[in-house]
Order: structure tokens, then sequence, then C-alpha cells
């Protein structure tokens, strides 16, 4: 199968396994419609939640000599369980320097709670700061509280739909090499595990995994022979090290280790990473510290 007809399949069948949100999908239709008119974006189903995403598509992000894709690391974005008139959100919004003060003024008058401040990558230009958020009450109250601080962000609204992009990264290897088929959109492959096993629970409630430790992988194609990635992996404290250590053995580097969260239980610990470099051998560096995370 040439690589364009396969990426033509990847797309179609990923299609049916993370659907746009329709009504279909659950009851209370219109107060999911209702918040994604207040956060002005769509809905996007599953794993269990709703989300919403706020992608940068207004900053030019570099990091060395290239030029990051928005959907590499500037997802911001707003994620919803549970039932619309009470709801769970958790999200994490992708602020510059001059944003955070204002952007963390306004959580605080709209009582979002802020979970954790932090960098998720060394060294890029303009440096970012990702700020995650929590609450708990009516969908659609959460999003016009959280709205009011996105508007003081540069985040493009209404997020209009990607423009449709070839296919230029070769999903076959990226998927096979990583044991798991993900989604894709021009230079970028987008990869997702679960590698906490149980449950987690946070406020004395169980946290939906996909939407609260999630451990994501995004490879984007920069050259013929050459990717680079980043993400986090979201592990319990005894397979930090192990991990840490499958990383450096394959000349990855980790960019972060620390919380997303308040007071969950288990405790989850979220190792940021940078990886450069030829894509077989990188490849395998990833699928060695995901073995590693499990």
């Amino acid at each position: 199968m040439s690589r364009s007809l396969c990426g033509v399949v990847i797309a179609l069948s990923l299609a049916a396994a993370f659907p746009t949100w329709s009504h279909a999908q659950a009851g209370n239709g219109a107060a999911w419609d209702e918040v994604g008119r207040i956060l002005q974006t769509p809905a996007v189903f599953g794993g269990g939640y709703y989300r919403f995403n706020l992608p940068r598509r207004d900053l030019t992000l570099r990091l060395g000599d290239v030029t990051v894709a928005p959907e590499l690391a500037l997802g911001a974005w707003a994620g919803f369980s549970g039932d619309p008139a009470e709801a769970t959100m958790m999200g994490d919004l992708v602020l510059t320097a001059g944003e955070l003060r204002t952007v963390l003024a306004e959580l605080a008058r709209q009582h979002i709670e802020v979970t954790a401040i932090h960098n998720h990558l060394v060294g890029e230009q303009p440096r970012l700061i990702y700020v995650h958020v929590h609450g708990h009450g009516s969908a659609t109250g959460l999003a016009s509280r959280l709205d009011h601080a996105i508007a003081l962000t540069g985040t493009p609204r209404p997020v209009a739909a990607a423009v449709p992009t070839p296919l230029t990264i070769d999903t076959t290897a990226v998927f096979a090499a990583l044991g798991r088929s993900g989604r894709a959109r021009g230079a970028v492959a987008q990869l997702t595990f679960i590698l906490v096993p149980g449950t987690v629970s946070m406020d004395s409630m169980t946290v939906t995994p996909a939407l609260g430790y999630a451990s994501p992988v995004n490879v984007q194609r920069v050259g013929p022979d050459r990717i680079v990635a980043t993400g986090d992996f979201s592990v319990i404290g005894a397979k930090v090290d192990p991990l840490l250590q499958a990383l450096a053995a394959h000349g990855i580097v980790a960019t972060a280790v620390h919380s997303h969260m308040v007071d969950e239980s288990p405790r989850i610990y979220f190792i940021h990473f940078w990886a450069d470099g030829p894509q077989k051998e990188t490849l395998a560096g990833l699928r060695a510290a995901i073995d590693a995370g499990r």
C-alpha cells in the first residue's frame, strides 16, 4: 500500500475511533453545544470525555533550527467529563510570559483552580508557560468562567477548522514502532497511551484516564530521516527512574518532571521530553521509554 493511500485509510479509521461529538453520542446535547459556543471551538468526543481544542496558531515557535508545528506543542485545551449539570473540567492553557500575570489573576477571580504552572520544553522561543486548570460544576458555567481567562490571551477564536494538509510523515513506520495507532495531519503524528494501572482519584472522585493522566506522544517529521518529538509520560513513582534511564540511554532529553494535579491518589508524575534525531533510532528510544513506564 502506498504511503498516501495508507494515510487515507488511517485517517478514515481514526475518524471512526475519535469522532467529532454529535447528539447521538450522549443526551444533553444542547448543553455540550453551548459549551462549544462559549469557548468558540467544536467538541471532540473520545476517551470518555469532551475535549475543546484551543491551539495557539498565533505563535511561531522555534526550538533550535526547528519550527515547531502547533499540533506538536501548542495544543491548549479544555476537557469535560461527567454530566453537563455536574461536570469535571481539566485543561491546559499555553501562555506567553507576558500573558501569565493577567491570566492567573483572572482564573483566581473566576474561581478556576490552578493545579500546575510550569515549562514543558527547554530552550524554545518564545518561552512558553503551561497552566493546568481544574474545576467542578455546571459545564456551561465552567466554560463561561474559563472563557474570561482565554480572552486575555492571543488564542485565535473562533477556532477555525484546520486547513487540509497532505500527509508527509510516515505514519506506518511511526505507529508500528510505537506499537499503537494514532492521528496524523501533515508532518505530525499524535499518539496517546495510558501507562498508569488501576484507577486514580482526586477530590474523592475517580479521574477519567484520558482526561487527567494520558501520555501523549507527538512526532513531527523535519527532514528525510529526521524527526522531533515531545509530549509527556504520566507514571507512578516507581516508574520515574526507569523511564528517565530509558530516555537518557537513547539520547532523549527529559525537560521536566512534575505534577499536573493536586492531592491525587496514587501520586502521578509527568515526565516531559524532547527528542531529535534519525527516525528509526528516535522511535526506538520512545518505545523503550513507553515500555519502561508500563
